[in-house]
């Protein structure tokens, strides 16, 4: 069930001809089901069912393809002044190599795209945005570009061509360790070094992830990619996973999906992303949409991102969220059954005064109200590794 309902999704976002990563082949040889995800042929699984998957990364570690993903560097002396004239985040007080997520919010404080943006110490910003978003997110940026190039500061873009592969779950260290000179237990979660892994050079590892576990995303230039891929498939303990497990793991974790739970019409305090927005950035108020986020953090917002943990039929995206009387309240925006917790987890957004964690509601599946209850996120305990 659950995968219908993501194939499906997939489906509904493919008209265009596909884009193809550098592995497209290479997941066609090894079983990969192949499907439309935000304009490419991605693999929703391969040999293995979604939730033998889904618990192999859990236990021990998987692959990712990630490579739709959009890779930007941020070349000048001020490109930190125009990232911040972008996102809500303080990439200056960034320390060398340390990343965060951020947003990319519009004037009337909708979030564009969540985004990691990394500050590295080979003079750029290594930004990853979202697939779906990448066309958006260019243009975007492109015409800050010129905006800032017409008002003399120093900033240039460079779109990347690399591949993109997640490594992730609690086996991940040791297996990468073997291919690599530096110190993986110095890189810690959401720091960047440049390496070479097996032999591959000019590799940019970052230590994050989708999943909530311990893990790391390898940006690798193109044509090494599949050598990459299959040296640390050598591993007994890797294995290949597609957009379905990726999906579950992500919302066991508590991690918003953009264009299902996060878009142009909500806000970061509705979201509750509060915390993507620098201390400092709140006090200057200089980012796009300040105007109206700042005064929410203080005043609050109507309604609230929540998560939610019910039994019986699983719940979807657009499954109505009804209070204890059945008056309708809310929308879920993401739901599957946990592999995990063998419950329904879902995450939605609810009237604010029912968004406290323990309160009882319900949900309408099929027609018929199921007892639910707000639930604190991440469903599952996350594991990154913080040293």
């Amino acid at each position: 069930e659950i995968m219908s309902c993501f194939v499906f999704f997939c489906f509904f976002f493919s008209q265009a001809p596909l884009q193809k990563t550098p592995l497209f082949d290479f997941h066609k040889q090894h079983g990969g089901k192949m499907v439309g995800f935000a304009g490419w042929s991605m693999p929703v699984q391969y040999k293995d069912s979604h939730i033998v998957s889904h618990m192999h990364t859990r236990e021990h570690c998987s692959i990712f393809d990630v490579s739709h993903m959009l890779q930007t560097k941020v070349h000048g002396r001020d490109r930190v002044k125009f990232m911040e004239s972008l996102v809500v985040a303080d990439i200056a007080e960034l320390k060398d190599n340390q990343g965060t997520l951020s947003l990319f919010t519009n004037e009337k404080g909708g979030i564009i795209d969540d985004l990691i943006v990394t500050k590295t110490d080979q003079g750029y910003l290594y930004v990853v945005s979202n697939a779906g978003c990448a066309e958006k997110d260019s243009f975007l940026m492109k015409a800050r570009l010129s905006e800032c190039k017409a008002a003399g500061l120093d900033v240039d873009l460079e779109f990347l061509e690399e591949a993109l592969i997640a490594v992730q779950g609690p086996a991940m260290s040791r297996v990468l360790q073997k291919g690599m000179k530096e110190d993986l237990s110095k890189l810690t979660f959401m720091t960047s070094t440049l390496s070479t892994v097996f032999g591959v050079q000019n590799c940019r590892i970052t230590r994050c992830g989708y999943t909530g576990e311990d893990g790391v995303e390898i940006s690798v230039p193109r044509s090494r990619v599949v050598e990459l891929t299959e040296k640390l498939l050598k591993d007994s303990e890797v294995k290949l996973a597609g957009l379905g497990a990726r999906d579950s793991l992500r919302l066991e974790a508590g991690l918003c999906l953009y264009g299902n739970d996060i878009d142009e019409t909500t806000t970061p305090v509705e979201a509750t992303l509060v915390w993507t927005i620098g201390k400092r950035r709140r006090q200057t108020k200089d980012f796009p949409g300040a105007d109206i986020i700042v005064p929410q953090i203080k005043a609050k917002t109507a309604r609230k991102r929540i998560g939610l943990v019910s039994t019986g039929p699983p719940v979807r995206q657009h499954t109505p969220i009804l209070s204890p009387d059945g008056k309708v309240i809310g929308e879920v925006t993401s739901g599957c059954p946990s592999p995990c917790l063998k419950k329904n987890v879902a995450m939605g957004y609810v009237d604010a005064a029912f968004a406290k964690n323990g309160t009882a509601i319900q949900v309408e599946v099929r027609k018929k109200a199921v007892p639910a209850v707000v639930t604190k996120m991440p469903f599952v305990p996350t594991n990154y590794y913080s040293g």
